[in-house]
């Protein structure tokens, strides 16, 4: 079974230096059949403007992934992290117990465009921690294993049982994904145009994925998709 969330369908927040769309009920966006998706409680889909960001702010119990698509991100945190995510790069913040950071875009005129999830933990109260990981120079055609629950293949380590793909493709390209028995995916195009089992999806479609043994996909236009393997 596959259900569609297109892009327009998505909550929208418009703050004049923050665009925001929102796949899950976030802030002052409620809706109920739209919760989450099993451990993936939000994915957030953010154009900061120029010079601007999020103050300061705490965390706790959250597994935070965040993925720039353009501009940069320069983040800070209360466990000694300062650095400036660029494009292709994932930066991972696992809130545990408690953390505070913030996020500033470092640039005088370009936005940053950015994805950003937040995964429920198997565990609560677990020691804060923090990785990056740089898909910048990664290969189109294939799918490229980001994050799991045990790190295999040198993928960032995270506190739940979900294995996070980046699919790169370009026009033509062509990749599967099977699932296991009792496995449930949420797909993200983060930006061009693909097809899903044939159905065509453009940046900001969504589709939920579930008692499928396997899917295609397809490069229409140069394109990155998000793939969420949970349990």
């Amino acid at each position: 079974m596959i259900t569609l969330r297109k892009s327009n369908e998505r909550g929208h927040a418009d703050h004049g230096w923050l665009n925001a769309h929102h796949s899950f009920s976030f802030g002052d966006y409620y809706d109920p059949k739209w919760m989450g998706f099993r451990a993936l409680r939000v994915l957030n889909d953010d154009r900061v403007a120029a010079g601007m960001g999020f103050n300061t702010h705490p965390h706790r119990d959250m597994e935070i992934i965040t993925y720039v698509l353009s501009g940069e991100l320069q983040h800070k945190d209360s466990m000694g992290n300062g650095r400036i995510i660029r494009p292709g790069e994932f930066q991972y913040m696992s809130a545990g117990s408690g953390v505070q950071h913030s996020e500033f875009n470092p640039s005088r005129n370009a936005e940053v465009h950015l994805l950003q999830t937040w995964i429920v933990p198997d565990e609560k109260g677990a020691e804060p921690r923090y990785a990056e990981l740089s898909f910048e120079n990664a290969p189109a055609g294939a799918l490229h294993l980001v994050a799991s629950k045990d790190g295999r293949n040198n993928s960032i380590a995270i506190r739940q049982d979900v294995d996070l793909w980046l699919g790169k493709l370009d026009a033509g390209d062509r990749v599967s994904h099977t699932l296991e028995t009792g496995r449930h995916v949420w797909l993200q195009v983060a930006e061009g145009e693909i097809t899903l089992n044939g159905e065509p999806l453009a940046a900001g479609d969504g589709a939920a994925i579930s008692e499928e043994q396997s899917f295609k996909l397809e490069g229409v236009k140069s394109a990155q998709v998000l793939i969420f393997d949970v349990n």
